[in-house]
């Protein structure tokens, strides 16, 4: 009995650290733009850095919804070297409606 719940323990273990190891890779970077900044701004900034190697826009909303008037802008960067990233910043410090980025795990708020 004793082995089947140690046995059973470390099947959880195991799992949950296999589960970890995947979400460790996957970063986003969440653009900050200032309040009120105009959706057609957002996809100017956003279509003016996606050159960078690595740091890829996220899809668009295509649902049509009124909440994609809220969309963040969103560059995955899950292979995206320190130096990728900081390529990134600047290309984004160019406007003046970017407070900066937020790199997260997705999931993360």
């Amino acid at each position: 009995m004793a082995v089947l719940l140690l046995t059973g323990g470390l099947l959880a273990a195991v799992t949950g650290c296999a589960k970890f190891d995947a979400a460790l890779g996957q970063q986003e970077a969440v653009v900050q733009f200032k309040d009120g900044t105009a959706n057609a701004t957002r996809l100017h900034v956003r279509a003016a850095c996606s050159h960078i190697p690595q740091a890829t826009p996220e899809a668009l909303p295509t649902d049509h919804k009124a909440s994609d008037l809220l969309y963040d802008v969103i560059y995955r960067v899950d292979n995206a070297s320190n130096a990728q990233i900081a390529e990134l910043e600047q290309c984004l410090q160019k406007y003046p409606s970017v407070l900066g980025i937020d790199i997260q795990t997705p999931g993360d708020s």
